[in-house]
């Protein structure tokens, strides 16, 4: 059996991990909104059509931001078209995703689903098809306490009180082809930064994301960074990365490493915003908003078949298998490594769109596989980040070399005195005899080891077998010896130690 090895100081190293680490992701897109988060006349739909099962699911996650209302979507939309009396509202040609909106949901019913999920509104504003003042006028009719026109225009809509959303997208990929009005750098930058300029006039209290590149593939990535920091920096607090993952080749060993490529694209981004800082001679920091990441390839293919001009379809509705869960436990290990400049992180999407949690039109809602980690990070993953000093065999696989067998990342947290190790061992065949040198805590026991193990690797949860692919919870017995513990990591597994320290 293979050996390895996790040492891990409780020395004031920590990174204070900001809890919007484990945001989401809702698109007016396929039925994230329509038949996923509101079905009137489902079973379990409350007075105001918002599904009850799949608000329950959305709890148990504690997501405490959720972006909205894209996505690709925002950059034609009219936010006008989504306030006031529903019969009011016009019915629109999406031209992002070639379907028909109602305007049925808007952002006055997802700010009350929100205070249903108990989260916090990230919007997103259209700088495709609009521009400065249609993000002042939203953000006065979002923020403004009343007396001006569109403060006004909401408290007739019943809602007498700010939303005080804090948090705010200037766009969405806006250097991408497929972008309703896509721009160059320069162009968006521009743009972006007298809107931002605008908006902190109106409320100096809000935190902006500036649009990074579409993704690290872009022949636009690094240029367009830099160039969109150089007209933005003075304004904004944040600059965006979207990336997601997938098995296209149906190979496992370099899937499974895929969270390396993402470690690679943070550090490429920091160092970006941070030789922006130093051309500034400025102290001001430029963090990290990581707010679409996931897996996403199942349905590429089958989704180019699907009729233009039709209501919420059965778009994007990847079935994630335990490889997949897999991964997803890998990328949360990445973002929770850089969480000193990665402050937000939305899983895209929360509900039937590459998402965690999945609807019947008729029936109930049930947990994918990928459920499962995002989980446990959610729950375990609160606190502050410490360094894993890590030594592991490694393999090569046909997209990298020397990849360690072994990942891992951990987390403690001073208010419940626990500290939590997450593993995920990517051989496919050997498991790990792994010790953790955690002798800088002075009291330890064990509270559980959760873990995700022995599954097929394509296998897959469903409607009608939910439980396939799903954790199990154990007792933590880890074998000491003088303040060492050893564990056997088993292969293709996904691992929580939970300690207390009191």
């Amino acid at each position: 059996m293979k050996q390895a090895s996790a040492r891990i100081e409780r020395s004031g190293m920590g990174m204070p991990i900001d809890n919007r680490l484990y945001g989401s992701f809702i698109e007016h897109l396929g039925r994230a909104v329509y038949g996923g988060i509101y079905q009137p006349g489902h079973p379990s739909a409350d007075k105001n059509g918002f599904r009850t099962d799949v608000i329950d699911l959305v709890r148990q996650l504690r997501v405490p931001i959720i972006r909205y209302p894209g996505g690709n979507f925002v950059s034609g939309y009219n936010w006008e078209d989504g306030v006031g009396p529903k019969e009011n509202r016009p019915t629109r040609l999406d031209l992002a995703w070639f379907t028909k909106e109602t305007n049925e949901v808007g952002m006055q019913e997802f700010a009350q689903w929100l205070e249903e999920v108990d989260s916090e509104l990230m919007m997103a504003i259209n700088l495709g098809t609009r521009g400065a003042d249609e993000a002042r006028n939203l953000l006065e009719y979002s923020n403004h306490k009343g007396g001006t026109y569109y403060s006004d225009l909401r408290i007739s809509h019943g809602h007498k009180d700010p939303y005080n959303i804090k948090t705010w997208c200037l766009g969405n990929e806006m250097d991408g082809p497929w972008q309703i009005c896509s721009k160059t750098a320069h162009e968006y930058g521009r743009l972006a930064a007298e809107t931002a300029k605008l908006m902190k006039w109106i409320d100096p209290s809000i935190e902006l994301v500036a649009c990074g590149s579409s993704n690290s593939k872009m022949p636009t990535f690094g240029k367009w960074e830099s160039t969109v920091l150089d007209l933005t920096y003075d304004h904004v607090e944040y600059i965006s990365l979207h990336e997601y993952y997938g098995n296209f080749d149906n190979d496992t060993p370099s899937y499974l490493a895929s969270n390396l490529v993402m470690d690679n694209f943070i550090k490429s981004v920091v160092n970006i915003c941070d030789a922006e800082k130093a051309k500034r001679h400025s102290n001001k920091q430029i963090n990290l908003s990581f707010d679409e990441w996931n897996v996403w390839f199942h349905t590429k293919e089958s989704d180019k078949k699907i009729e233009h001009w039709i209501e919420a379809p059965h778009r994007l509705e990847d079935i994630y298998t335990f490889e997949d869960a897999l991964l997803v436990g890998g990328l949360l290990i990445t973002l929770i490594k850089h969480a000193d400049r990665v402050k937000i992180a939305c899983l895209a999407q929360l509900v039937n769109v590459i998402a965690p949690i999945m609807t019947e039109e008729k029936e109930g809602a049930w947990m994918q596989s990928i459920y499962h980690p995002f989980l446990h990070a959610s729950l375990y993953g609160r606190g502050e980040s410490l360094p894993v000093q890590l030594s592991s065999p490694t393999y090569d696989c046909k997209k990298m070399e020397q990849v360690p067998y072994l990942d891992a990342v951990s987390v403690f947290n001073e208010e419940q005195q626990e500290l939590t190790i997450f593993l995920l061992n990517r051989s496919l065949d050997e498991d790990l005899e792994t010790s953790f040198d955690l002798r800088s805590f002075e009291k330890l026991k064990g509270i559980e080891h959760i873990v995700m193990e022995g599954f097929p690797l394509k296998a897959v949860n469903s409607f009608a077998n939910p439980h396939a692919v799903e954790p199990k919870r154990l007792p933590l017995h880890l074998v000491q010896k003088g303040g060492i513990f050893s564990l056997v990591v088993k292969k293709a597994s996904w691992n929580v130690l939970r300690f207390s320290t009191l």
